[in-house]
């Protein structure tokens, strides 16, 4: 199985950075997928999305990655109660994928994850992420997680109830049933 991750600031080693880290590594240590992260630094060198432009060497390895993958961790910190700008412009990117057998994220399980200093906008950025991964055509995870960094800081990850909500979090990501499409009779 192979996983990606996405996320960040452009703050390197930014606490959503860390959180999506964090998922790809129990799920990496719990069942051996392979995992790939693409954090915030990295995101920062994509330009703009622009269909009609061929895409920087960073946005093409991002997007070849994705449509490789099994299941995708994306994580946003939130920028005024949404998804930032940095994390947006990165999905923007998988339009490249519209015309793949697999458009999108079909077919692949996709873990949410979100930090913020304060309840409100962790929660509110989880809620707009699961609406980009349904419009993605992707399948949000039942858990997804909604870290207030404000309480604690990211220290906080490797607490029991934390813990506990990434490993399940992993749990549901390797699951899923293979992405394959099921035939829905008419």
């Amino acid at each position: 199985m192979h996983i990606v991750g996405v996320g960040g600031s452009v703050r390197a080693g930014s606490s959503t950075e860390q959180l999506v880290g964090t998922v790809l590594a129990a799920v990496e240590e719990r069942s051996g997928a392979r995992t790939r992260l693409f954090g915030g630094p990295e995101l920062a060198e994509f330009t703009p999305y622009d269909p009609r432009a061929p895409l920087a060497p960073g946005a093409k390895a991002f997007v070849e990655a994705v449509r490789e993958a099994d299941a995708v961790v994306i994580g946003s910190p939130a920028y005024h109660g949404s998804v930032s700008g940095l994390v947006k412009n990165a999905l923007d990117h998988l339009e490249e994928l519209r015309d793949d057998v697999r458009p999108y994220l079909d077919g692949r399980p996709v873990g949410l994850v979100t930090t913020a200093h304060g309840w409100q906008a962790a929660v509110n950025t989880l809620t707009a992420l699961r609406g980009i991964t349904h419009s993605l055509r992707g399948w949000p995870t039942p858990l997804g997680i909604a870290a207030n960094v404000a309480v604690s800081g990211p220290e906080h990850f490797a607490s029991p109830p934390l813990h506990n909500r990434v490993i399940e979090l992993g749990r549901q990501l390797t699951a899923f049933p293979g992405g394959r499409s099921i035939e829905v009779s008419r």
